[in-house]
């Protein structure tokens, strides 16, 4: 049996192990999908995010950060929570079932040019899946934070963070870290480099 002071260090280890590898290998997706979302707000548009469970407060946690701030004092940005309106949430749960929870929502807020951000560690939630479905429909971009090979949701997405993982927490601990990175480059490309929205990506 392994001390309470083993499972700490091995947690951290392999956290800190799979922090610098994914981040690494998925900073040109991250830097594709920021320029998306900023250009999207620029061009007026909103950003829609929802998840389940643990995502659910990550999607909180991210329309919290661009409606307020991040790191930076500027205008705040739109952004909905699709899991926070539970006279929507409870209506359409019983009205036609939990799988149409998000997506009812992203039909009737999203549209042409906005961005849906869908969590979802295992990339199979099936109200996850049919929120970016009717976000395909609506024409709308997708960026997905999936893990465990993205399931799925790995063909559906036009920007895919998929944690190689099988962990549930240390996937959700890297969605937090791509949910802070993304913010903080929206905020640089909006309010910093705003030039460079007109320009290619640069390499990684």
């Amino acid at each position: 049996m392994k001390t309470a002071f083993e499972i700490i260090h091995e947690h951290a280890e392999e956290g800190a192990a799979l922090r610098r590898r994914f981040l690494a290998d998925c900073a040109s997706v991250l830097d594709a999908a920021s320029r998306s979302m900023a250009k999207c707000l620029k061009s007026g548009g909103k950003i829609l995010v929802c998840g389940n469970g643990g995502s659910a407060a990550d999607a909180q946690h991210m329309t919290g950060e661009l409606l307020g701030r991040f790191l930076m004092e500027r205008p705040s940005l739109p952004a909905v929570a699709l899991t926070v309106d539970t006279s929507t949430l409870t209506a359409v749960g019983n009205d036609y079932g939990y799988d149409d929870v998000f997506s009812r929502q992203v039909s009737g807020l999203g549209r042409a040019g906005d961005v849906l951000v869908a969590f979802s560690t295992s990339g199979n939630s099936a109200n996850v899946v049919r929120a970016i479905e009717a976000a395909r429909n609506a024409g709308m971009t997708v960026v997905g934070l999936t893990g465990k090979g993205g399931g799925r949701m790995a063909g559906m997405c036009d920007y895919l963070l998929d944690v190689p993982h099988a962990h549930t927490p240390l996937i959700q601990e890297m969605h937090e870290a791509c949910m802070h990175l993304l913010c903080q480059l929206i905020d640089h490309y909006l309010f910093e480099n705003a030039q460079a929205l007109s320009e290619g990506p640069k390499g990684a």
